[in-house]
């Protein structure tokens, strides 16, 4: 499946670079002008997830192959001539493990972030050092979705296959090494291991670079099995190898971007970081809810993970589990269009379907309160929506922030929802910047691939291409009476959830 952007260029660029979106949901491949940041086409193929209750794998093979399609989808679409291509680079899902045996083959499918039955590791994990220690040495306090936590469950319940493993992957630097053979993660993907410090970057010590050596010997992870961590998502991770470029019809050693996480390019595209917006809040909406901001201050919170950038920067995240998914599924149930809601009025719904990250109530399940005769369906629907914005807002006040009042930069799937963009706005009371580009995540891969082509700083690159602009919405009053009504149904409840399911 393909898309063409609204206006088609006059004429041919001179040089494109590809982007690489790996999501949970699917892969997306955008071929970029890479002088103007113009979206020439972008190709799609779907990923299968599995699992029951808290598990969610998906076969790291299907993301090599889904990678192939929509590149050659997206390359059939923008009518390029594949030679024009001068690089290409990979943001992926974060936290996801991938075990490889020694010829690079998955040893089974990967965990995926949002796969929650590592809940007891991450807990364990925090009870060994202690919340205020795990702040100090990652800037996060494990939780399921974090990296270690997952390899943990691994060697407790399938001790075979982590005593197999000749390498340990993210996916983003998965499919970087399937792209140029060589192993190499960056800064950003690295800091929601739980294994890197955001702020180690200048160790010396070979490919564990970055790394923490008490934290890998806690969880009994070698550090010969992890990809090195490069300076900089722009770090050219290497040359696309003869193998790559035959199943992707590219021009074998165009510069292949070390790469990075998908929020950590989201940001680029934004054009945040260094070199551009600091301490400007986004709000993404998506299978997940995130908020986070590129900062030059470290965070201290237990409810954001103290990521770092790709550009070097910290980027502090706060994340929920549900989000549009979640909400689709009560439109679903309700037999009503997601746009077909109202206020929640007296109803609050915390719609914890996949249990929950921030809050940590992995194993929580959701809960409708305040339900009336008089409650309707468009009202329990937008209970729905309240309940996932609220969630996803709270941590907004954690991060570290030096201008308190800048707007919120709206982006995912949701962002182009009537109702999620008016819900987030009523509740946050802020000014909102919508962007116009719909691929973020894509182009801020792309001009990570750029950056390793020209040697330009991608989040200048982004900046100049303008990927950030967007529609301005002026801020509202902000709705208190909904805001107190569903913390306050949230911090009763979240005692009794996670009560209800240790």
């Amino acid at each position: 499946m393909t898309s063409r952007p609204a206006r088609e260029p006059a004429t041919a660029p001179a040089a494109a670079v590809i982007g690489v979106d790996s999501s949970t949901q699917s892969t997306k491949a955008a071929v970029v002008d890479a002088v103007t940041g113009r979206l020439l086409a972008v190709g799609r193929a779907p990923h299968t997830v599995t699992g029951q209750g808290g598990a969610r794998e998906s076969d790291p093979e299907e993301w090599w192959q889904a990678l192939r399609t929509a590149v050659a989808a997206a390359l059939a679409d923008s009518g390029l001539d594949p030679a024009e291509v001068i690089g290409i680079a990979v943001a992926g899902q974060q936290h996801g493990l991938v075990v490889l045996d020694a010829d690079g083959s998955p040893l089974r499918p990967a965990l995926l972030w949002n796969d929650t039955r590592s809940a007891p590791q991450a807990a364990a994990l925090t009870a060994a050092l202690g919340r205020e220690t795990w702040l100090d040495r990652t800037g996060s306090v494990p939780v399921a979705s974090m990296t270690a936590a997952k390899w943990q469950w691994l060697r407790e319940h399938e001790p075979a296959s982590a005593a197999a493993a000749s390498a340990v992957r993210l996916p983003h630097d998965f499919l970087t090494e399937r792209l140029s053979g060589a192993a190499v993660t960056d800064p950003g993907d690295a800091s929601g291991t739980c294994w890197y410090s955001p702020g180690a970057r200048t160790h010396d010590s070979g490919t564990t670079r970055g790394y923490d050596p008490e934290l890998l010997a806690l969880t009994g992870m070698r550090a010969e099995l992890l990809s090195t961590v490069a300076a900089t998502g722009a770090t050219r991770a290497g040359g696309l190898t003869e193998q790559a470029a035959r199943a992707l019809g590219l021009p074998a050693g165009i510069p292949v971007a070390a790469g990075t996480g998908d929020n950590m390019a989201a940001a680029v595209g934004l054009g945040l970081g260094a070199e551009g917006l600091l301490d400007h809040p986004v709000v993404s909406l998506g299978t997940s809810g995130t908020v986070f901001a590129a900062t030059r201050n470290r965070p201290h919170s237990a409810l954001l993970a103290g990521f770092a950038g790709a550009d070097g920067t910290h980027l502090p995240l706060g994340c929920t589990l549900n989000c549009t998914l979640a909400v689709d599924k009560v439109a679903a149930l309700l037999g009503l269009d997601r746009e077909d809601a109202a206020p929640g009025g007296e109803a609050v719904l915390l719609p914890f379907l996949d249990g929950e990250r921030t809050p940590d109530l992995p194993t929580a399940s959701g809960l409708l309160h305040g339900l009336r005769h008089d409650t309707t369906r468009q009202q329990i629907l937008g209970a729905a929506y309240e309940g996932a914005v609220v969630a996803v807002l709270r941590a907004l006040d954690e991060l570290p922030l030096d201008v308190p009042d800048a707007p919120l930069r709206l982006i995912g799937g949701g962002a182009r929802g009537t109702m999620w963009v008016e819900t987030v706005r009523r509740l946050s009371g802020r000014p909102l910047v919508v962007p116009e580009a719909a691929e973020l995540v894509a182009l801020g891969a792309a001009a990570l691939a750029a950056g390793a082509a020209t040697g330009r700083d991608p989040v200048a690159l982004a900046t100049e291409w303008g990927t950030g602009r967007g529609r301005e919405l002026p801020a509202v009053p902000r709705d208190t009476a909904t805001w107190n009504r569903v913390t306050s149904v949230l911090d009763r409840a979240a005692p009794a959830l996670l009560a209800a399911h240790p």
